[in-house]
């Protein structure tokens, strides 16, 4: 049987969440010195980029809220299920979204001036 040191893996947990928490507060302060005016009246792309982050954060926290609730024995597993799903789909969102910059940026790189 395998030994499982809980101490551990919370204690990763919180150094992954507390480096997720450095990444978007990184990214909200680009955010707020990127802004500039708009003339269409839309929302900006970097906006756009923010909100997706935040959003696949925000599944991210609510899986990891759900698994320790799992733990102690208050949620059910289908609940877990569903929670870590959404965040692996929010997830993939964003790496979707990065791929698809990265790219751009590199077509734009190959253009001849």
């Amino acid at each position: 049987m395998t030994n499982i040191n809980y101490a551990q893996a919370t204690g990763a947990y919180q150094d992954a969440l507390r480096a997720a928490e450095r990444i978007l507060e990184r990214a909200g302060a680009l955010s707020a010195e990127a802004q500039a005016p708009q003339t269409t009246g839309g929302t900006s792309f970097m906006d756009m980029v923010g909100e997706s982050l935040q959003s696949a954060a925000a599944k991210g926290y609510k899986s990891e809220a759900v698994a320790m609730q799992a733990l102690s024995g208050k949620a059910n597993l289908t609940d877990v299920v569903t929670a870590v799903t959404n965040a692996e789909t929010a997830l993939n969102t964003v790496v979707a979204i990065r791929d698809k910059v990265i790219g751009a940026y590199q077509d734009i790189i190959r253009m001849p001036i």
